[in-house]
C-alpha cells in the first residue's frame, strides 16, 4: 500500500478532542500547517475522548475508522494533530498500512523548507536530532535505508545503538557550532549598545503580517506570503524615525504558533 500510485503529497488529517478550549484553533492550524508543508488533506477524521490511548493514541473503533478511509482514498500519508510515543507511530504505522506523523514532525518539516541563513538550518537539524533520538524505535530501519546503512562498531551491537551513537556525535558537533554564533550575535548587540541603538523587535502569531509591517516600516523587500511560517529567519534592518536621535534597528522573527516544539 506505501507504493501505491496516490499522490505523494495527500494525506489524512486526524485530530481528537479532549475537552480543551483552543480545540478547533488547534485542528485549523493542522490544516493550515499541512497546506504550509505541501501536504493536500483529502479527509479530515475527527473523535472525541477522555484521555490518549496508550497504544494507538485514538481507540480502536477510531483507528478502524482511519483505516478504513486511508484504504478508500489511498492515502499514504496520516498526520495527527498531537505528539505521538515511538510505540503508537510504530503501531498506527503497522495499522494503518501508510506512514503517520505527528504533528511536532511536521512543524519540523516546515522549519526544514524555509530555514534560509545557515544558524536557521544549524537549530532546525539540532531539533529534527533530538526529536529523532527519541524516536529511533520507530525509525531506526527508515533511517538506515535513507543514509545507505550504518557500520556496525562490534560483534553483538544492534543497529539502534549505532544510530544513537551517530546522532550524538552530530548533536554534539550542533550545538558547539550554535555556541559559536551565538557568541557572534552577542558581540553584535554589545556593538549595538555601545552605540545606544535602539532595537525593536515585531512579534505575533505566524501569518498575522509581521514581515509585511517589517517591509513598510523598513522599507525591505524580505519574502512575504499568506501561509504559515514564512519567515523561519531573525531578519535586522536599520531605519530613521521622525524626531529620533537616531537609528532604530527593527527585526522581523518567527511567528508563534500552538505546541511549537520546545526545541524550536
Amino acid at each position: 500500500m506505501l507504493g501505491r500510485a496516490a499522490e505523494a503529497d495527500t494525506a489524512v488529517l486526524v485530530s481528537l478532542d479532549f475537552g480543551a478550549p483552543d480545540y478547533a484553533e488547534s485542528l485549523e492550524e493542522l490544516r493550515l500547517l499541512a497546506q504550509s508543508a505541501g501536504v493536500r488533506a483529502v479527509a479530515v477524521v475527527e473523535g472525541k475522548r477522555q484521555r490518549p490511548d496508550s497504544a494507538y493514541y485514538a481507540g480502536s473503533g477510531k483507528v478502524e475508522e482511519v483505516a478504513g478511509v486511508v484504504e478508500r482514498l489511498e492515502a499514504p500519508l496520516v498526520i495527527f494533530n498531537h505528539d505521538l510515543t515511538p510505540a503508537q507511530m510504530r503501531n498506527l504505522t503497522a495499522k494503518l498500512n501508510a506512514r503517520v506523523i505527528d504533528r511536532t514532525m511536521l512543524i519540523l518539516d516546515i522549519f526544514a523548507q524555509r530555514a534560509q541563513s545557515h544558524e536557521g538550518k544549524v537549530q532546525v537539524e539540532l531539533a529534527q536530532l533530538k526529536y529523532l533520538s527519541t524516536h529511533l524505535v520507530g525509525h531506526g530501519a527508515e533511517m538506515g535505508q535513507q543514509k545507505g546503512g550504518i557500520g556496525l562498531r562490534g560483534p553483538g551491537e544492534t543497529k539502534l545503538e549505532t544510530d544513537r551513537r551517530k546522532l550524538d556525535r552530530r548533536v554534539h558537533f550542533l550545538k558547539d557550532r550554535l555556541k559559536k554564533l551565538e557568541r557572534q550575535r552577542a558581540v553584535q548587540r554589545r556593538a549595538r549598545d555601545r552605540a545606544e541603538v535602539m532595537s525593536v523587535s515585531i512579534v505575533g502569531y505566524t501569518n498575522a503580517g509581521k514581515s509585511t509591517l517589517f517591509n513598510r516600516l523598513t522599507r525591505a523587500d524580505t519574502y512575504v506570503a499568506d501561509q504559515l511560517f514564512a519567515t523561519l529567519d531573525t531578519t535586522s534592518r536599520r531605519m530613521f524615525a521622525e524626531g529620533s536621535q537616531g537609528e532604530i534597528v527593527v527585526s522581523d522573527t518567527v511567528g508563534f504558533v500552538r505546541h511549537l516544539p520546545h526545541s524550536l
